[in-house]
């Protein structure tokens, strides 16, 4: 460090840059020696070698400072400490793309970390200048904005409404359908952080008539552009029963099903959320994931998945479907979901999450688990005295009163019918 820090104001420029570069790898490797780059006194040197220097030294600075931020909150501190921001917006500015997209990139990896760095970010006057970056031609350019606009909006909803109000919704809107899969997942990233925060934000996103377009790319061939667009979705179905009505017209509780059908594992999780929050609105939007055969997909999702948190949602999402009424309970119970749904609670490799997520807790999801044939279900399986499997049964039967239990267990009739032969009345 010691020997390439002269380096940096060497009268041979490409020996300066070299030496930028050089430094650059070395703050990139790891943060003991990004700390080191701190500690050795060479941000100063750098940013103001940025504002003055050719292009290539800019890029070659540029990657220094991104490379010592991208490490912890702490580092990234150290160079908004030295003044490194103001240098590196004016870079946004610069005639050269690659120079701009090298300051986009520095000001994401500080941005990313937490509000107030975001915050630091925006007040040097980068958002204006990142959203005309979205509009260059430069592919590489227009990615790295789109990944900056999202870093900074997802921190809290007052740092996306500065976003909002530099105009980037509209901006990201029409770039839904560009045909380069990695500026789409930044587009909709960028538009999911912003929609997540607040009813009004979501709407916004939505008058930007993202819909139907955006249902295109739940078909698309990337894998991310897919979880990326679910995710878009869900952020705005959760909101209101109104946006998620919306999005029931346009088609997209269809869509993101068949997008469900498509993909596996993490993929699915944002697709499998948005059809719980949707159902979980009123009784007519869960109508509408039953109507678009939403329940089929999700008892296959609860039977592939290996993963708990991924069967734990679609246990959630099942029974946002199921607890409104006893016919959406009954549309859950005709899948066969509920032995597997047993099984997963019985099994001890299952997490206490996913256990809770599966066992009925309020009155209404009890009543719903009796109606629907689940309590029935239960007392047919036939397991060991003192099992655990029978330990779990009769976790279930406690949450009902007895005689319920009694009157839903194999034979009962017949046992009524002795009671009634064998019943002498009273004569007077």
């Amino acid at each position: 460090m010691s020997l390439l820090r002269p380096l940096l104001l060497d009268v041979v420029p490409t020996i300066q840059q070299t030496a930028a570069l050089a430094l650059g790898r070395l703050a990139n490797y790891n943060d003991d020696l990004a700390e080191a780059v701190v500690k050795g006194d060479i941000l100063p040197q750098l940013v103001y070698s940025l504002a003055e220097q050719n292009r290539f030294y800019k890029k070659a600075a540029a990657f220094v400072l991104r490379a010592v931020a991208k490490h912890s909150p702490q580092l990234a501190q150290a160079i908004v400490d030295c003044g490194a921001l103001d240098t590196l917006v004016i870079c946004l500015e610069d005639f050269d793309p690659g120079v701009k997209e090298s300051a986009a990139w520095a000001l994401g990896y500080i941005a990313r970390h937490n509000a107030e760095l975001s915050q630091a970010v925006v007040d040097a006057g980068a958002v204006p200048l990142l959203v005309l970056c979205i509009q260059e031609p430069e592919i590489a350019l227009k990615r790295i904005a789109a990944s900056d606009l999202s870093d900074i909006s997802k921190h809290s909803p007052e740092l996306a409404q500065t976003v909002v109000d530099a105009g980037a919704i509209a901006h990201l809107a029409q770039m839904i359908l560009n045909p380069d899969a990695k500026l789409k997942r930044q587009v909709l990233s960028a538009l999911s952080q912003i929609a997540k925060h607040s009813v009004d934000l979501a709407e916004m996103v939505v008058e930007a008539e993202i819909f139907p377009v955006v249902l295109t790319c739940l078909k698309d061939k990337d894998e991310y552009v897919k979880k990326n667009a679910s995710t878009l979705i869900r952020e705005i179905a959760k909101h209101t029963p109104e946006l998620s009505q919306l999005i029931v017209n346009a088609g997209g509780v269809a869509a993101v099903i068949d997008c469900i059908g498509s993909c596996k594992g993490n993929i699915r999780l944002p697709g499998i959320m948005m059809l719980g929050y949707v159902a979980a609105h009123s009784e007519n939007l869960a109508m509408a994931v039953i109507i678009s055969k939403g329940v089929p997909q999700l008892s296959a999702c609860l039977s592939e998945e290996p993963e708990d948190h991924i069967k734990a949602a679609t246990a959630w999402a099942l029974a946002q479907i199921g607890r409104h009424t006893p016919e959406h309970a009954r549309a859950v119970a005709v899948t066969n979901i509920l032995p597997v749904l047993l099984s997963l609670y019985m099994s001890a490799e299952s997490s206490e999450d996913l256990q809770v997520k599966v066992l009925p807790h309020d009155s209404k999801a009890r009543r719903l688990f009796v109606t629907s044939g689940g309590l029935k279900k239960v007392q047919e399986i036939k397991a060991e005295p003192g099992s655990l499997l029978q330990e779990y049964i009769n976790s279930i039967n406690n949450c009902y009163p007895e005689e319920i239990v009694r009157y839903y267990s194999p034979g009962y009739s017949d046992t009524l019918l002795q009671r009634v032969d064998s019943y002498q009345p009273l004569t007077n």
